[in-house]
């Protein structure tokens, strides 16, 4: 499965990790994915959603 927000669309950044020697290697950035339960269209399915998304309230949580 992608590592995309459900609700937003947030994905990976990609950028250089350097070092000492300011040699540059690629890295990935990884947005802060939970794995949640959410009602959608009335059926509950599990979906990544971004840490963001939650605490705002984009998303509402399947009980």
């Amino acid at each position: 499965m992608a590592k995309v927000c459900f609700s937003c669309g947030k994905k990976p950044a990609f950028g250089n990790s350097r070092s000492h020697s300011m040699v540059a290697t690629r890295r990935r950035f990884d947005p802060n994915l939970q794995k949640v339960r959410v009602s959608d269209g009335g059926t509950p399915r599990r979906v990544y959603v971004c840490a963001r998304c939650l605490k705002s309230g984009k998303v509402t949580k399947h009980a």
